[in-house]
């Protein structure tokens, strides 16, 4: 979210809720013990939606990178973590392959596969960076900027939410940072979804620019009109759609401060399973010198991050248009 701001008025007339429809998940996967920790997460999401999942091996290539593994090798090392991962029932019932790719860069590798073979989800690890190191980004970061596809991050440190021994989710709180503009939309959806399969609280935050409230949150309205934090409060209310409420427990709040301040804070202190943001296109990291709110959310968020994309076709593959053609035409 590249600030958090109160967007003009619009019509918010809540569309009819859409399921999440995930039919292929990618897992990138380094063969480490710690990207290895993000497999639980996606092999619970592959079981509880029937998705295919997907396992990408970047293997980097050129000056300096240590000696490459055979392509067999990675590809035993890839199903050994799977099995490592997949609690009493192993790998039964579960739809997955291997991909092993040679590249320069895995940021732009990830995104680029997560689109050629139509990805609904990323899942993937990243790791709990030096205030210094900060500065020049992550994997996660990077991928999270560029993707196709809503990406799940989540760190060694966190609050967990899939359990070891059967890998299943147990969702309790998901929290979503909502500023009235498309992209926290479309977070909003897949929170709501998540709510409803989950039967989670849903608590949904916006925060006001500092210094924008006069008044305390407890004070009588001013005589004929609202302040900043009455609009933005009935707003909220608004855009839930009203059967929301028949199957989960639906909390608003409106918050004055920094963005990520205010999230980090609220998903710290009532226990937030699953932070979902909206992230406003590609380049949102570049948009402060320390990262945008989304990328110091990813940071030091005490939950895994669910960073809500809009799905992108895959690109045509001009080749099978002309074959598909020239096959109608006979």
């Amino acid at each position: 979210m590249g600030g958090i701001v109160i967007a003009q008025d619009r019509a918010e007339e809540a569309n009819a809720l859409e399921p999440m429809n995930i039919q292929r998940i990618l897992c990138p996967t380094n063969l480490s013990p710690e990207s290895d920790e993000a497999l639980r997460y996606a092999i619970a999401l592959s079981r509880a939606y029937s998705a295919e999942l997907i396992l990408l091996h970047c293997q980097l290539t050129g000056a300096g990178v240590a000696p490459l593994k055979s392509y067999d090798t990675s590809l035993q090392a890839i199903e050994s973590a799977l099995a490592r991962h997949a609690g009493a029932n192993g790998l039964q019932a579960l739809q997955w392959r291997s991909l092993v790719v040679y590249c320069e860069d895995v940021g732009d590798t990830i995104a680029s596969e997560a689109a050629r073979h139509s990805i609904d989800l990323i899942v993937m690890r990243s790791r709990r960076r030096p205030h210094r190191a900060a500065l020049l980004g992550s994997t996660a970061e990077s991928v999270s900027r560029t993707a196709p596809c809503p990406v799940l991050v989540m760190h060694a440190d966190e609050r967990d939410w899939v359990t070891e021994k059967d890998t299943k989710i147990e969702l309790k709180r998901v929290l979503v940072a909502y500023d009235f503009s498309d992209h926290s939309e479309l977070a909003l959806n897949y929170a709501l979804s998540l709510a409803q399969e989950y039967q989670s609280e849903l608590h949904i935050l916006h925060v006001l620019p500092p210094s924008s409230i006069d008044e305390s949150e407890l004070s009588w309205y001013p005589l004929g009109r609202e302040n900043a934090y009455h609009k933005t409060a009935r707003r909220l209310q608004r855009a839930i759609p009203s059967e929301a409420h028949l199957w989960c427990e639906i909390k608003h709040t409106v918050r004055e401060g920094y963005a990520y301040r205010e999230i980090l804070h609220y998903a710290e202190s009532n226990e937030i399973d699953l932070i979902c943001l909206g992230a406003h296109g590609a380049g949102f990291g570049m948009l402060a010198l320390f990262g945008s709110n989304v990328d110091r959310v990813l940071r030091q968020a005490p939950c895994p991050v669910l960073v809500s994309r809009p799905l992108k076709p895959a690109p045509l593959n001009i080749e099978e248009v002309k074959e598909s053609v020239a096959a109608v035409a006979i």
